[in-house]
């Protein structure tokens, strides 16, 4: 396991747990996204279940059992290039770094874990 790994994993874990707790608190930010790009309130949890997962995968898989560090990545690598792809597709371009960020850390985790 490489230094470099290690550090993009724990970022890439903090800023997962953070936009989770957020989500789930019901942030006023995280509302008007998810209003801007047409996503229902009601998905909010379960959005905020996938990112809260998939950062305690990546934990799991830097402290544990790895593949499932490497399938927590897949996974956050996924959902990000969906919450990318719906910014496109309402024309919500002004923020889509946010979400570009995130896959931008999925992306690097898993190439680093792989």
């Amino acid at each position: 396991m490489s230094t470099a790994y290690v550090i993009v994993a724990v970022l890439t874990i903090a800023a997962n747990a953070g936009i989770a707790a957020a989500d789930f608190a019901g942030a006023r930010f995280v509302l008007a996204n998810s209003a801007e790009v047409n996503v229902p309130r009601t998905w909010i949890p379960w959005l905020a279940g996938a990112k809260a997962a998939g950062a305690a995968g990546l934990l799991l898989g830097l402290v544990a059992y790895p593949p499932l560090g490497i399938a927590a990545a897949i996974g956050l690598v996924l959902f990000y290039v969906g919450a990318v792809a719906t910014h496109v597709r309402t024309r919500v371009l002004h923020n889509i770094y946010f979400p570009g960020a995130y896959l931008a850390l999925a992306v690097a985790t898993l190439a680093l874990a792989v």
